[in-house]
């Protein structure tokens, strides 16, 4: 059998965690994945950073009502990222596909 190295990106659980949600939703607001990861914004905001560096989503900042609104998009290195996470992780758990 043989391990495959896992994404050091995505191996955090909070930065899988927004990943996952934004392959389901492909763009969600901020408050959207504070909400449903229970990060604290602070937090959030440093690890969305993190995947916005290495190009696994794209942030957008603009305003909605005279509010700021942070929007983020998983892009296509993004979503191959993922794929080979979980292909590299499905090594460990012995299942082929």
């Amino acid at each position: 059998m043989e391990f495959k190295d896992l994404d050091p990106i995505l191996h955090s659980q909070l930065r899988l965690a927004v990943v996952s949600l934004l392959i389901s939703v492909k763009e969600a607001e901020f408050t959207f994945i504070r909400e449903k990861t229970n990060a604290t914004a602070g937090n959030l905001s440093v690890q969305i950073n993190k995947l916005k560096e290495v190009g696994y989503i794209e942030v957008i900042k603009q305003f909605k009502d005279n509010y700021p609104q942070t929007i983020c998009k998983i892009t296509p290195a993004g979503v191959a990222a993922f794929e080979e996470y979980v292909k590299n992780l499905q090594s460990y758990l012995g299942v082929n596909k």
